[in-house]
């Protein structure tokens, strides 16, 4: 009969046996095991060195691109929107680095920036109270034979594109001229919460860029606040000779304005560009507008969904009468020089 210290005895054996077992397979196998571990090691840290090595070489590419851009910005833009005003819709938390950029870029084209709306969140609140408020509100301060239609937002940003900005012709409201109906307008606006008005964007402009958030308010397409400003540059673009709308690298991405236009297909009634926190990408949005005036868009920028880093061939201003004629002379004064 097999009893209790038997079974106590064949179980410390075979746990004297494992524990021997692993000692010795531990003991033969641990210079293989690590030479492999050393193996594997070696070549991740190789692969991660490359990679940083990458890193800083397309660093260095950007930085240089970045200082070509802002040394050859002024000859790039000259007199490229010369005459031109332009107002600057800025939504919340748009990156100041865009809006001081652009402004400096179109005043190196030859552009007056009138002033800025920086909108306010009430303005995207489309809940039933607020899109009440709002359609109430712009319905309120409509000029006379004004008819609105649409969302809270599609209205409200109708009435704020004919305020601000004109085609500058026939029976048109005169570019650069203050506007006593579009300042009231904007007051009422402004008193009521829903946007900030700084400089003097009642004295219309001839063109606008819509300034992104730093950070898509979701990766949602279908996201309100993007929704709404796309319908406010569409009713920009309509109201004026061009809008584009700019945002930064990092605010670009799914859910942003910049993606809803580019993925709606309204991207060929807009312009719009991706990277305007570089200097490159400052002298696009300029760029872009000049197309705009001329009947032109893109999707211009880095991101995947731009079909070119710029406009192709580079926009240029007409020759004025006095560039054409000096340059007749300049050309007969050397023909003149070569002859013997």
């Amino acid at each position: 009969m097999i009893d209790f210290r038997y079974h106590l005895v064949s179980i410390v054996a075979i746990f004297m046996a494992l524990a021997v077992g692993l000692l010795l397979g531990s003991t033969v196998l641990r210079p293989y095991a690590l030479k492999g571990l050393q193996a594997v090691s070696k070549g991740q840290q190789h692969e991660i060195d490359s990679l940083l090595q990458t890193r800083d070489q397309l660093q260095r590419e950007v930085s240089a691109g970045n200082q070509f851009a802002q040394a050859n910005a002024e000859q790039v833009l000259h007199q490229l929107l010369d005459g031109e005003q332009v107002v600057l819709v800025v939504a919340p938390g748009a990156p100041e680095s865009v809006t001081s950029g652009v402004t400096q870029a179109l005043g190196m084209a030859g552009a007056t920036v009138t002033g800025q709306l920086q909108l306010q969140a009430p303005f995207f609140d489309t809940s039933p109270a607020g899109s009440e408020k709002l359609t109430q509100l712009a319905e309120h301060l409509a000029p006379l034979g004004m008819s609105l239609t649409g969302s809270a937002q599609a209205q409200a940003s109708e009435l704020i594109a004919n305020m601000v900005l004109t085609k500058d012709g026939p029976g048109q409201p005169v570019a650069g001229v203050r506007d006593s109906t579009s300042a009231a307008v904007l007051s009422g606006l402004a008193t009521e919460g829903f946007l900030t008005p700084t400089g003097d964007p009642s004295d219309r402009a001839t063109l606008a860029v819509v300034i992104t958030p730093a950070t898509p308010p979701s990766a949602n397409d279908s996201n309100a606040a993007s929704q709404a400003l796309v319908t406010l540059a569409q009713q920009l673009d309509l109201a004026g000779l061009g809008t584009v709308v700019a945002g930064s690298i990092g605010g670009s991405g799914p859910g942003s304005a910049i993606d809803v236009m580019r993925a709606g297909g309204r991207a060929g009634h807009l312009s719009s560009v991706d990277n305007a926190d570089t200097p490159a990408g400052q002298i696009v949005v300029a760029q872009a507008l000049f197309d705009r005036m001329h009947g032109k868009s893109g999707s211009y920028g880095v991101a995947a969904t731009a079909n070119a880093g710029a406009p192709s061939p580079a926009p240029s201003p007409a020759p004025t009468a006095a560039a054409t004629s000096v340059a007749a002379n300049t050309k007969l004064s050397r023909s003149a020089a070569r002859t013997p």
